[in-house]
Order: structure tokens, then C-alpha cells, then sequence
């Protein structure tokens, strides 16, 4: 069992079989005739660009996924770039074709390398791998076969073997995975209807054009217009899946927003989707800078402009995190250290942004601060760091450290629950190359946790809090003992060392 978990989490390579460019929507395949069970979605995903065949004529529905071609497939569908790409495994070359595909998925986290820094890129794709692959590529949360086939059949995705198990350790077939990719990204496929439109959006574009699939590529079935409303369902990558009367297609997310745009607001204007930012190459090991004045902290306030965060109570999130936020930088600009926010005030900040903004100013920590809810039935502060030491971000122990001292001084801030540190792929800590944590505060929709989240008076404790956080960090993990003033200055003390 341990043998197929582990693989599960190899990277997936392009295959020699895969053609050097899709299938085109007017491709006819002679062995996926009207009778063939998987014909609708192999033509969805040709006609979007997504799949193609291993010849201009056929597509071999039968033949066994190699992990190049799910790779590829997959990548296609999120809309990651594709250009050919240097990589750091010996056995993927700019010269592969899927290697752009792989790089990114890499740096999402998606997919991951042989211990050993290789891909083989030819051997063939296992069941239980596409559902964990696909778990990722679509946000579903499990990263266990068990935990990820359930999740697949639960959504109407993938079905059982005629055994009664999933199959997880069967190679899978090219018929097979196309189904299961359309399926994930279009809900008309599945078996059952288990996705929701619960969330009212908005249009904040003129003639949006809104399309049978998540890319260009797909024809559009309407022209939406500014301030139109929209039942959001979920996102394939940067397109979010809408309703719009009974009709179920894609827009970008770019030119969706949750408040209903005034008359006086101008239109986003449509650009072609960004290629992301590509992380930076992960620093050397922290060596401590020679002055205080070198030393620089990036505070990060969740959320912002038309992605409100947590609202509850009376109150967003983007609003109550900014305050803290620049409590905690207030602190900071009495001293030598170099504070900077990704945000100082109420505008939409990508993730990607946040990142590459955070590497470009070569922050020394990152503290992305945010507050919680759950239905009303929650309360307590934590705070997260990623954990994977393969990961992008190479500082487990150092965000580990980080987030201990964060938890402490939360906790002596504000007496709410003490939730505890934890671990978790957020792309902020997952992506960043410094030390990085996130903080929960406190949950928006809790009677307990709201009579703090809401005080300005305890808001600017909650800052001084981060502000002693980041102290204690390089205090005791940096053995940064230039700090000490730094304490006497607030009227405050050191803590105990706690990692």
C-alpha cells in the first residue's frame, strides 16, 4: 500500500505519444464514433483545446495515460502557461513538450518529483494517482487515495469497478480519463449534480462573453452586462463556473466581483488571462543581516477590494485584517526594521502578488494576517505554515518557529481558544521563499471572538502582539540579540523560547 501512496504524488510528464499541439475542435477521430460511451467528452476537451489524439485520426480510447499526457491534459484545463520550460529534473529538458506544464504544476504544488530529481516521464498513470491529481488540480482538499477516489464519486466525477472498489492500483485508460476530466470541469457530465450555486456575483465588465468551457477556445453562448447578476458554482483554474438562468457556463474570474458595481464605476477592461509570476529561486539559508535597518518584514492583510473575506457581524474581514495590520506596522516604523504591506487599504491583491511582491523587496518573514468563521459555531485563534520539506518555500522549521511565536502572542493578546499550530498548503505560505505564517485572529462569526475583532482598542493590541511576534522570532530562532532594545522601547519582554 505504502509503494502506490508514495506514487501518487510522482510528477506526471508528457508522453511521446502526445501530439505537439491539440487536436482542433473540427478533428474527427475514427475510433470515437456516436456510439462510443466516452465520445461527448473526448470532443468536449478537443473542441476547448484540452486533449487530442496520438494521431490526426485517432485517439485510442483504450490506450493506457501515461503521465505526461495527464500532465498535459490537466495543465491545459487549468489554463497553466505551456511554453517549454528548463526544469530541475535531469529527465524533463526545455525541449519536452509538457515541461512548462510540469514546471508550473510543480510550483502549485499540484504535482511532485522522484526523490531521486527524476520524472520517468513513460510510465503509466494509476487510478488512485488521477484522483489524487485531480483532488489538487480542483482544490477538492484530500491528498489520500481513499479520501480523494470517495471524493471523485461523491461529486459525480468517477465511478467504482464493477467489484465494488474503486481500483485504485488499475492503470487508467485514455477514454476513461478523458471522461473524468470533463467531468471535473464541467458539471453537465457528471453523474450527479452535487455542486451549488450559492454565492450572488456580479458583472463588472460591458459584453462579457460567457462561454461552454473554461478558455477562448469554447464558443459563448451569451453577452452578459455591467452589474448583471450571476450564481457562482466553483473556478477551473482562473475561470469561475456560473449560472445565469438555467444556462451553466465561464467567465473569467477577472470580471466577477461580490458587490454589485455602481453607475458610476468604470468597466474592467478585458485583457488576456496573466501568465503567473514564476517563483523565485529560494534564497540561501537565513544568515542574519548585519544591522537591524537590513532586516525586512512583509505584512500581508487578507483579502481586500472586491473579495471581502469572512463578513459577520457587521463586519468584513478585508476591513478588520487591514486595521490590524497596520497597528502592526505602525510598531515597526518606530524602529529600524523595514515593514511593508502588500495592501494599505481596500483593493484586490492577487496571491500571486503578494508573493512575488514579498520576493521582490526580499522580505526576511512573511505574516499573512487574517480572521476566521464557520457557520456560527467556532471560535479560537491558529495560525498555519506549510510543512512539505520539498516544497517551494524550503523554510519548514523557520515558518514552524514563526508561527509558534505568532500563537503565542495571539494567545496573550486576546484569551480566546487556543486552536493551536498547524499545517496546511496555502499558497501564500506554500509559494512565498522566506519564513512564512498565516494567523487566524479570531473568528468573524463568533459572539466570543467579535468582541475583540471589533474594538479598536483590541485591535492595535493584536497588532502589538505581531509586532512582538516577529520580535521573538529573531530574537530567539535568528539569534538576532540586537533586537533586545527593541523590547524595553514598547514597555515589553522577550518570551520563552518556544521552538
Amino acid at each position: 500500500m505504502k509503494k502506490w501512496i508514495s506514487l501518487v504524488a510522482l510528477i506526471l510528464v508528457v508522453s511521446i505519444f502526445v501530439p505537439l499541439k491539440p487536436a482542433s475542435a473540427n478533428t474527427s477521430f475514427s475510433d470515437v464514433g456516436t456510439t462510443h460511451r466516452a465520445q461527448a467528452e473526448i470532443y468536449y476537451l478537443v473542441q476547448g483545446g484540452i486533449a487530442g489524439g496520438v494521431s490526426s485520426s485517432q485517439f485510442v480510447p483504450g490506450k493506457q495515460v501515461t503521465r505526461g499526457e495527464a500532465a498535459a491534459m490537466i495543465g491545459r484545463a487549468l489554463g497553466l502557461n505551456g511554453e517549454r520550460l528548463n526544469t530541475k529534473f535531469s529527465d524533463v529538458s526545455s525541449s519536452n513538450f509538457a515541461s512548462g506544464y510540469i514546471k508550473e504544476m510543480v510550483e502549485k504544488g499540484i504535482i511532485s518529483g522522484f526523490p531521486n530529481g527524476t520524472f520517468r516521464p513513460y510510465e503509466t498513470l494509476t487510478r488512485g494517482q488521477m484522483a489524487v491529481l485531480m483532488n489538487r488540480a480542483f482544490n477538492y482538499g484530500a491528498n489520500t487515495v481513499s479520501v480523494a477516489s470517495s471524493t471523485l464519486m461523491n461529486k459525480g466525477i468517477a465511478q467504482g469497478m464493477t467489484d465494488g472498489t474503486f481500483g485504485q492500483d488499475l492503470t487508467i485508460k485514455r477514454g476513461d480519463f478523458a471522461v473524468f476530466l470533463a467531468r471535473g470541469i464541467n458539471m453537465k457530465f457528471r453523474t450527479t449534480q452535487s455542486e451549488t450555486s450559492e454565492q450572488t456575483m456580479y458583472v463588472n465588465t460591458n459584453e462579457l462573453y460567457f462561454r461552454t468551457g473554461p478558455n477562448t477556445t469554447y464558443p459563448w453562448m451569451l453577452k452578459l452586462q455591467m452589474g448583471q447578476e450571476v450564481k457562482y458554482s466553483y473556478s477551473v483554474g482562473n475561470w469561475s463556473v456560473i449560472k445565469v438562468g438555467e444556462e451553466v457556463g465561464y467567465v473569467h474570474n477577472a470580471y466577477l466581483q461580490l458587490d454589485k458595481p455602481s453607475a458610476t464605476q468604470p468597466p474592467v477592461t478585458p485583457t488576456p488571462a496573466p501568465i503567473p509570476v514564476p517563483v523565485p529561486t529560494p534564497k540561501p539559508p537565513v544568515v542574519p543581516s548585519n544591522t537591524l535597518s537590513d532586516l525586512v518584514v512583509i505584512i500581508d492583510p487578507g483579502h481586500g477590494g472586491s473579495d471581502p473575506g469572512k463578513p459577520s457581524n457587521g463586519y468584513l474581514e478585508k476591513n478588520v485584517v487591514l486595521n490590524i495590520s497596520r497597528h502592526m506596522n505602525s510598531y515597526f516604523e518606530k524602529t529600524p526594521i523595514k515593514s511593508l504591506m502588500t495592501r494599505t487599504d481596500d483593493h484586490f491583491v492577487s496571491l500571486d502578488y503578494r508573493v512575488d511582491f514579498a520576493a521582490k523587496n526580499k522580505g526576511d518573514v512573511f505574516v499573512s494576517v487574517h480572521a476566521n468563521a464557520f457557520n456560527d459555531s467556532a471560535n479560537g485563534q491558529e495560525t498555519y505554515y506549510y510543512a512539505k520539506t520539498a516544497a517551494t518555500n524550503p523554510y519548514v522549521k523557520e515558518s514552524r518557529a514563526l508561527s509558534i511565536y505568532m500563537q503565542n502572542r495571539m494567545q496573550e493578546a486576546w484569551p480566546l481558544k487556543n486552536r493551536g499550530v498547524k499545517t496546511k498548503s496555502l499558497y501564500v505560505t506554500r509559494e512565498n521563499t522566506m519564513p512564512s505564517t498565516l494567523v487566524e485572529t479570531g473568528f468573524i462569526d463568533s459572539n466570543i471572538d467579535i468582541a475583540y475583532l471589533k474594538s479598536e482598542e483590541e485591535r492595535e493590541k493584536m497588532g502589538k502582539a505581531l509586532f512582538l511576534a516577529t520580535l521573538d522570532y529573531f530574537y530567539h530562532y535568528s539569534g538576532r540579540k540586537d533586537v533586545l532594545p527593541l523590547y524595553e522601547q514598547f514597555d515589553a519582554t522577550t518570551s520563552k523560547k518556544l521552538h
